[in-house]
């Protein structure tokens, strides 16, 4: 699959789980998605935690948008920042660079499927 201006996207939100573990954020993150049951043009976001050595604490939230527009509208629409906040206090703004990124599929590729 190739992409283009109107190609999926994938946002990335970096997050950094509490002294006490990633319970916290797992609950933040079921939270957050039942709010977004619906929302136009989001596909699947999913929690995933570090596998590296000392990382144990390190998380990202991915979410799967059909698009550019789909994700854009929802971002500046009014719901955004309430949807959001239960996670927000978790997110990685200690490391110095961005705690988030936004990219475009440019390509694809699944094993086994045409």
């Amino acid at each position: 699959m190739t992409g283009g201006m109107n190609g999926e996207v994938r946002v990335i939100v970096y997050c950094r789980a509490p002294e006490q573990g990633t319970a916290p954020v797992e609950a933040a993150f079921r939270s957050i998605n039942e709010d977004l049951a619906g929302v136009p043009g989001l596909l699947r976001s999913e929690l995933l935690g570090s596998t590296l050595d000392g990382e144990d604490r390190t998380l990202a939230v991915l979410s799967h948008w059909k698009d550019t527009a789909s994700f854009n509208a929802w971002e500046q629409g009014a719901a955004h920042r309430a949807q959001t906040s239960p996670l927000r206090r978790y997110q990685d703004r200690e490391s110095g660079s961005r705690h988030y990124g936004i990219y475009e599929v440019l390509s694809s590729f699944a094993p086994g499927r045409p």
